[in-house]
């Protein structure tokens, strides 16, 4: 299995994001792509890694699979790491930390699994290399492993950061969306390229960033290097050519516009401050703004948007109040769309009238709907 060569690699989401990430791979040309709990499979190249880890809006992290197997004893474990193709990716002087979880399995201490997986990948690359020694000084390669119902998923860690570090937010307001749940929001919009987006609770400004990336086409990835490209045979110019191709799909910023508005100051310039650095500022506008005062004046608009939660900042009376004052402010109109991520089981009930669609999704550990009104 060389490098260069074809792998199955692993792109994983959170739960709910799965159906997105998979349409994602398969518009860029991605094979075999297979969506499972979690995590999304693909097969291809370099390439297909370098394309992938770019452009990729909804993913968290990109790791070449090495092998499956079944394992309910620890030699089980160790003959199935040991029977892996290691050689094939990790030079002799490859740095291998390992990591991982266990969930369900028989094998449920994380410490001895990885102890056990660092042993075996020595004893294979050490016959396969002639020593009996690794200096581990070369590139790194985070080897992750996953034991769910007993089934063992080895991987190597192609991004190093996760996906979600765009570099664009050095500072963030308290609790803010992730990166990739804020693009997986924006694409169940469906924001449009002349489109009109706004969040009257912008926070530090990343569903706005977010929204005009998306409307812009500039690929999330283009601002920061990944892991990948620092290993050993890995093909610079392949990396540069796909930069390059990425940069050439970026759309101008005429014809899109965001809104973002905040009732903390410090909130709204810093929206403003990260919109900039993303390379969007001509795109997006910043105010102080209370939710109640929201305005639909104009003739179209796509709100998307995140208010705080009972358990994340407010109290909970206060975060169910939000919620009945958008049901007043978002009025029903044509050329409208509004779309609320929100953890309130009734939160229909304080809006004020049913949602045309709804998605289970996870904003961290917590279990949300986004619900989205549009007829």
């Amino acid at each position: 299995m060389g490098y260069l060569g074809d792998h199955q690699f692993c792109a994983t989401c959170l739960l709910g994001l799965e159906g997105l990430v998979a349409q994602e791979l398969r518009d860029m040309g991605c094979e075999g792509v297979q969506a499972e709990n979690g995590r999304v499979l693909f097969a291809g190249d370099e390439r297909a890694l370098a394309r992938a880890s770019l452009g990729l809006r909804c993913a968290e992290r990109l790791l070449v699979l090495v092998g499956e197997f079944e394992a309910r004893s620890f030699e089980e474990l160790f003959q199935g790491v040991k029977a892996l193709e290691w050689e094939g990716l990790l030079p002799k002087d490859a740095q291998f930390p390992v990591s991982g979880a266990s969930l369900n399995s028989q094998l449920h201490s994380v410490p001895d699994c990885q102890a056990i997986i660092k042993k075996a990948i020595v004893e294979r690359l050490g016959a396969r290399y002639g020593v009996s020694w690794f200096e581990e000084t070369g590139p790194v390669y985070r080897v992750r492993f996953r034991l769910m119902k007993d089934k063992v998923s080895l991987m190597v860690d192609a991004s190093g950061a996760g996906l979600h570090k765009r570099g664009y937010r050095p500072a963030a307001t308290q609790a803010p969306i992730k990166e990739t749940l804020a693009a997986a929001l924006a694409m169940l919009a469906r924001v449009r390229r002349d489109g009109h987006f706004i969040d009257p609770f912008c926070g530090s400004g990343t569903l706005l960033i977010e929204a005009a990336m998306l409307a812009r086409q500039i690929a999330p990835g283009l601002g920061r290097r990944f892991m990948a490209e620092t290993w050993a045979g890995s093909d610079k110019g392949l990396w540069k050519q796909e930069r390059l191709a990425a940069r050439e799909r970026v759309l101008p910023g005429t014809g899109f516009s965001a809104e973002g508005f905040d009732i903390d100051p410090q909130a709204v310039e810093l929206a403003a401050q990260n919109a900039a650095r993303a390379g969007v500022g001509g795109q997006v506008r910043t105010a102080v703004r209370d939710i109640a005062d929201f305005d639909g004046a104009s003739q179209y608009g796509c709100v998307v948007c995140n208010p705080p939660y009972g358990e994340r900042l407010l109290d909970v009376e206060s975060a169910r109040e939000l919620c009945r004052v958008m049901g007043r402010v978002f009025a029903r109109k044509r050329g409208w769309s509004y779309g609320v991520i929100t953890p309130e089981e009734d939160f229909e009930e304080l809006f004020g009238r049913r949602a045309d669609k709804r998605r289970k999704l996870y904003n961290g550990m917590i279990k949300c709907q986004f619900y989205q009104y549009f007829k």
